[in-house]
Order: structure tokens, then sequence, then C-alpha cells
């Protein structure tokens, strides 16, 4: 394919030289004319281990070469991918000064350039943009400027190079991820990656976008736990290296898809107390721990978005379907639910509960302590059946997804229905009211 490639920093130029290595004819653009100099004679711009070489064997098989003429590149482009950088704001915003001056610089090169055959181009970013850019900084820019025989579809495929491994990551990339709703770009880009071997994520604009982001998010969060773990041991003669060693042979929680899905506030009789210790041992030892202190706080903040968003419907009758702490459990010590009822009933909402696994009188020791506590009034407000739990209610809480409660939701199609942990399925979805994890 004939591939232009806006941008020869580290994404711009890996992604070129990766591009020319696998066949493809790639023709790179920048603005720094010591950039497309270096490039031209078979040099890397910047410093990436092995980028060199596969620079100078892109240049000499006549497959890459470089210009600072926008119009040059589009020559019968495919695909336009634009790579240049967004760096930070005064305020911390991101800047797309330097993406929208390429990508107006593209659309006025489609003017004088010649159409590929066919006439279809996929502009894609590759830059990392906040959600929302494609639909309203990119698409609008072709909307109705394109010149006659072209074609512009948009898309963002979202980069995952490290640098220092920038030419590995780009062949072994942890996935590939497409974003458009134009079935001609998918096809251009699964064309242009095929060599990757990896099935293509098919997803809208705004997801694709999200996901660089998250992604560098828990990096850096990963990093920042690691580093606070060791400053809380320090002080107790541990190791934490090692500690972290074993830890990360633990592919079943640790490193893992586990707890790494948005939904409600965490709870039960380990982990509250865990991280209090924890706070207990940093506080002793006058260390710093504001990432684990900090996980606290925004736990509760799971919780109290989902009273303001109940506040918010209007509604005053709210059914509750799951107590304990998760599910297949009766076990209610420090459920975010109980605390979610209590702060329900405490603003004199009608509140009734049906819990598939929770026997009040079956409950002992601390279990049972703690319900009776926060909830004294707990046998008027629990429900036999979830249909009970749900007559005359507008706003269901969703905790549980036991057969019985789904069906009895269905049933009653309240106005509103909170999915606290996104655990039901398409049929609840498809409820007027229904408003899932990521609400």
């Amino acid at each position: 394919m004939r591939a232009a490639v806006i941008g020869l920093g580290y994404v711009g130029a890996v992604t070129a030289a990766g591009l020319a290595a696998r066949g493809h004819e790639v023709v790179g653009v920048d603005v720094d004319e010591a950039k497309v100099a270096q490039l031209s004679a078979g040099h890397s711009p910047v410093v990436e281990p092995g980028l060199n070489e596969l620079i100078a064997d892109g240049v000499a098989s006549g497959r890459l070469r470089a210009t600072t003429q926008v119009v040059e590149a589009m020559e019968q482009a495919e695909v336009c991918l634009v790579c240049v950088g967004t760096p930070s704001g005064a305020h911390g915003e991101t800047d797309l000064s330097h993406v929208e001056r390429a990508l107006a610089g593209v659309r006025d090169a489609l003017a004088v350039a010649s159409p590929p055959l066919g006439g279809l181009l996929s502009v894609v970013v590759r830059s990392t943009v906040p959600p929302g850019t494609g639909d309203q900084v990119v698409a609008p820019i072709f909307d109705d400027a394109v010149a006659d025989g072209w074609e512009v579809a948009t898309a963002m495929c979202p980069e995952f190079l490290r640098e220092g491994c920038g030419v590995a990551d780009f062949y072994d990339p942890p996935f590939l991820v497409v974003g458009t709703e134009h079935p001609g770009a998918r096809v251009q880009l699964e064309q242009l990656f095929a060599f990757l071997d990896l099935p293509a994520h098919q997803v809208d604009v705004r997801t694709a976008e999200a996901l660089k982001y998250a992604c560098n998010a828990f990096h850096a969060t990963k990093v920042v736990f690691a580093n606070e773990v060791a400053r809380v041991f320090r002080s107790y003669g541990v190791d934490a290296r090692r500690v972290m060693e074993i830890f990360c042979e633990d592919h079943k929680l640790n490193i893992a898809p586990a707890y790494l899905r948005p939904g409600f506030a965490f709870g039960g009789s380990c982990l509250p107390k865990d991280l209090r210790s924890l706070h207990h041992m940093a506080r002793e030892s006058d260390v710093d721990v504001p990432l684990m202190f900090a996980t606290t706080t925004s736990n509760e903040l799971v919780v109290r978005e989902v009273v303001d968003r109940v506040v918010a419907s209007g509604r005053c009758r709210v059914g509750m379907l799951g107590l304990s702490f998760k599910a297949d459990t009766d076990d209610v010590r420090e459920s975010p639910s109980v605390d979610l009822a209590e702060r329900l009933v405490g603003k004199g909402y009608d509140v009734r509960i049906y819990d598939p696994v929770l026997v009040p009188e079956d409950l002992v020791g601390e279990n049972r302590a703690h319900l009776t506590s926060r909830l004294p009034h707990l046998s008027r407000l629990l429900a036999p059946t979830p249909e009970s739990a749900l007559a005359g209610a507008d706003v269901a809480l969703v905790s549980t997804a036991a057969r019985p409660a789904v069906e009895a939701l269905l049933a009653a199609d309240p106005a509103v229905v909170l999915d606290l942990h996104g655990a039901l399925g398409a049929e609840v979805e498809a409820l007027a009211g229904y408003r899932g994890t990521g609400w």
C-alpha cells in the first residue's frame, strides 16, 4: 500500500520504517528539514535501537523516503498516518495544534495530489488525543472540503511504542486497535498491518482514543504503587523488590484482568482493613503514600456517585438487588451496598432490598454485628423475593446477576436501572432505563 506518515519523531519514524520494511511504499513528512535530510540519507532522525538499520534498508530499497512537502506524500496515498506531537498545554490540556495543522495540510494537499485507485484515503490519527477529537476535530476538517476524486475516511489507530524498544514494540504490540465507523478504512488498516498477524479490535473512535490514556495511566499507577510499597516496607526491614518479584508471579489476580472492570466500590473483610493497616504503617514510619490513601477516598466517591444519581433521578422508591460485598457470599462486612442503603435510608428514600444469598437470621459473629449496626431496621427493608423488592420501585440498583433477580428486573422494567457491577446481560441492557458501568 501507499502510505504517508506525517511527523518523523519517535512514533512517526518507527512507523514509517516499520511499514516500509514490510513492503509498503512510505513517504514521511516533517516540517523539520534536518529530520527529513537525515532520513533521506538513510539515517534515523531519533535515537532508537535498531531503527537506523531499518531506515537504511528502507531508503536503499526505495520503499521509504522523506519530504517537507505534504503534497508529495499524498500523491496516490491510500493511508495517511498522523504521528505528530500532542504536548500538554498550560493547564494540563492536550495541545492539538500540531494535529490540526497536519490535518489542514493534508486537506489542502488533496486539491493538488492525484487520488489512489478507487479514491479512498484513510486519514488515521496515531497520536495520543482525548476522546472526541476524531468526531469534533478530525472528521469536520474533511466534511465538505475534499477535492474531486478523493473520498476521505477518518480513523484512530493508537500506537503502543515505548522509547528505547520502539522497533520491537512495533512488530510485537499488545494489540491492534482500529477505531472507525467507515468499513473501507477498516479494510485498509487491516491490510496495512496484516504482517502483525493479530486480530484487529474494531471499535468506535472514542474507545480507541481513550484506550491509550487508560494504558498509560495504569502504567504510571503501577510505578507509583511499587514505589509506595517499597517506602512502607523499607521501614520494616523488608526487601520490597523480592516482595514484588513474587507478587508478579500471581497471574490469577495481581497481573491479570481480575478487578480491572469498571463497577461498584470494593468492600469485604480484607481489602478495607488491610489498606487501613498499610496507612497506619506509613504514618508510623512517617512515610507518604498518597496513592494508597487516595484509593480509599476514590472508593468512597463511587458510592457517593450512585447516591447522587439516585437523587438526580427525582424518584424516591428504590429496589436494591444484592447487599453483600460481592456475589455468591453473605458477607456484608464493609459492603459498599450496605453503605449505599444506609445513605439512601438516611435521605428518606423508600428502600427495599433482596439478596439471593443473604439470610439475616443465619448471620453470625462480626458479619451479623456489622449489618445490625449499619442497618438496624433490616427486617423492614429486606424483601423475600426480587419481585417484592422491585414492586413499585422507580429505581433499581443491581449488584447481583442471579437469574431470579434478572427475570424480576425484566418484568418490572423500572424507570432507572443502575447496573453497579456491569455483570448483567444484553437482555437487561435493552431496558429503557438501563445505565451500565461507565455511566
